[in-house]
């Protein structure tokens, strides 16, 4: 069984991303399947139902045609195909922020070790780490960095607005 990083710890996942391929019908395993927004749109009356689906956006996906069911959602993932693909970090934050999603948001794909810290700021809480990097290694990559001077989905207030500083005067001699 694979392992994510989950709330700061690594644990065992038995979640299984569903990665259809193109102009084929879908048939859903059962089991805890992530399925693209897509299959979920196509099958949502079904797939709702099983209680044990998730769903993941790609980049091009707008992470509002999943509003409605996020009430319902215990799991969305969403895929970076590239480690240069950013468009997934405003994904999360939409779903954070906009969209209030407030359960476990994942990525998914080609995720390093270097963008976790990123990751976690726009509102990740869980990291699939990519197969040939060490998972515990990668969990170690979030802990160096104990403050960020801009504000994001985890602290909206930046830095120079958090500490209350008494600026000196200048002194103005007559």
């Amino acid at each position: 069984m694979s392992e994510i990083i989950l709330h700061d710890g690594v644990v065992a996942d038995d979640w299984q991303v569903l990665r259809p391929v193109a102009d084929e019908t879908v048939i859903v395993p059962p089991g805890r399947i992530i399925v693209p927004l897509a299959v979920w749109l196509d099958q949502h009356a079904a797939l709702a139902a099983r209680g044990d689906v998730g769903v993941w956006l790609a980049g091009t996906d707008d992470p509002g045609k999943l509003a409605p069911s996020l009430p319902s959602l215990s799991l969305i993932a969403v895929d970076f195909p590239k480690f240069t693909d950013g468009r997934g970090y405003s994904i999360a934050y939409l779903l954070r922020s906009r969209f209030g999603y407030r359960r476990e948001l994942r990525a998914i794909g080609d995720v390093l070790p270097d963008q976790l810290f990123y990751m976690k700021r726009v509102g990740f809480d869980a990291f699939a780490v990519r197969a040939d990097k060490d998972i515990r290694q990668a969990l170690l990559s979030l802990r160096p960095f104990t403050d960020a001077y801009q504000g994001s989905w985890d602290n909206a207030v930046p830095a120079f607005r958090r500490h209350d500083r008494a600026w000196p005067r200048a002194q103005v001699k007559p």
